[in-house]
């Protein structure tokens, strides 16, 4: 779908749209499935979002693909996540890097297999100089533990306390260097924040569906994008209208 088919004026399309992938398990049990097949279904689906994504014109998309409250989850489970993952890289690097997807992981690497490490650090660094679209994979990560990561590395760079400011504090972030997300996207209906980009989505505009996220399709994307192009951003000030209404 061509951009222009939106109908949305290029000022109102978000630069960075950040997606909390919810309900993979529950799309799998209420078809008698296992959980995991939910989560192979879930990556199916990330294929056609990210070509969406491209269509769309919007540069920035952050995915919410594993949590650091995650490994909590039964062992098979994990395991079965970790395999996902090292199976998308294997398939999908390839294409992804000739359509210009720079990949970039947020998150601790330090859990993952030595082996699955090497496959994330090869795919960032084949992917660098890409810029059709920037690919925030959240893996293992989690908005506190990327707060207190910051908090920690600047106490050991010195930093004196009176010299730490919102943007000192966002460049030590696992996103250093990229917008902060207009929009985050939850499928499955769950009203939670989830522990994703607490810092980062402080004015961000949110969209919920119930829709599970193996159906979230291209028509509900567009959806979400023209249900925030209505939205009147604040950032804590009045409205736009208010504004004009005020100095009239």
């Amino acid at each position: 779908m061509p951009t222009s088919s939106l109908n949305i004026p290029p000022e109102k399309l978000p630069r960075h749209v950040a997606m909390i992938m919810d309900g993979n398990g529950r799309w799998a049990l209420s078809r008698g499935l296992p959980r995991l097949a939910g989560h192979k279904a879930g990556t199916e689906n990330l294929r056609r979002v990210i070509r969406s994504t491209v269509e769309f014109g919007v540069k920035y998309l952050t995915i919410y693909a594993f949590s650091t409250e995650n490994w909590g989850r039964p062992l098979e489970e994990v395991r079965g996540l970790m395999s996902i993952l090292e199976d998308v890289l294997d398939k999908e690097l390839a294409e992804l890097h000739a359509e210009g997807v720079q990949l970039r992981h947020i998150g601790r690497l330090e859990r993952l297999s030595p082996k699955l490490q090497k496959k994330v650090l090869e795919a960032i660094e084949l992917t660098k100089n890409n810029d059709r679209l920037v690919l925030n994979v959240a893996f293992n990560y989690g908005g506190r533990d990327e707060i207190v990561h910051a908090i920690q590395k600047i106490i050991r760079d010195g930093i004196p306390a009176e010299q730490v400011t919102d943007e000192l504090v966002s460049q030590y972030l696992y996103t250093a260097g990229v917008p902060d997300p207009d929009l985050i996207i939850r499928t499955s209906g769950e009203l939670r924040v989830s522990n994703f980009l607490i810092w980062q989505a402080a004015y961000s505009e949110w969209y919920v569906t119930p829709t599970y996220w193996p159906d979230f399709d291209q028509e509900e994307y567009r959806r979400a994008l023209e249900a925030f192009a209505q939205r009147d951003r604040r950032f804590g000030k009045v409205s736009s209208k208010e504004f004009e209404a005020s100095n009239a």
